[in-house]
């Protein structure tokens, strides 16, 4: 089944690179010198640890899905990036322990996988063969955050 891995929208990466404040809540940013992998939520490669600069902002991931927010802390890098775009799983995502929750309506999760061997692509496509999954999101199993999000190719 082919899926495609979305990133947040440019004009939200954008917006935060701009004004440095988080687009949807207008908390202020937070700008540092990498100190972890992250994900950047634009590209999502990783950062090189102590060379690259990131800015968290808070970011909620289920703006336009559903009308109950559930923000939390993401990275995007300071320099404007290639965002992330094409079919399949994100290569700069592989070295990462994941969490695949899948959604339905209500945003009621119906299943939750654990990925630590960089095989996400068997554990989405399992997970979207569910008809009644409507998306499916990407995150860091060791932060919590929300990384990306993943719909049937067309939807």
């Amino acid at each position: 089944m082919a899926f495609q891995v979305l990133a947040i929208s440019d004009s939200v990466a954008a917006q935060v690179r701009e004004e440095l404040a988080s687009p949807q809540y207008g908390h202020p940013a937070h700008v540092e010198v990498a100190g972890g992998t992250g994900p950047c939520r634009s590209c999502l490669r990783t950062f090189e640890v102590g060379k690259e600069e990131r800015i968290l902002f808070t970011y909620n991931p289920f703006d336009g899905l559903d009308a109950y927010p559930s923000p939390g802390p993401v990275f995007i890098h300071r320099a404007a990036c290639s965002p992330h775009s094409g079919t399949g799983f994100p290569e700069g995502l592989r070295s990462l322990p994941l969490t695949l929750e899948a959604y339905g309506d209500d945003r009621w999760i119906l299943d939750r996988v654990r990925v630590t061997n960089g095989q996400a692509d068997e554990a989405i496509e399992t997970l979207l063969t569910n008809a009644a999954v409507r998306y499916v999101h990407i995150r860091h199993s060791e932060a919590g955050c929300f990384i990306a999000q993943v719909n049937r190719m067309g939807e």
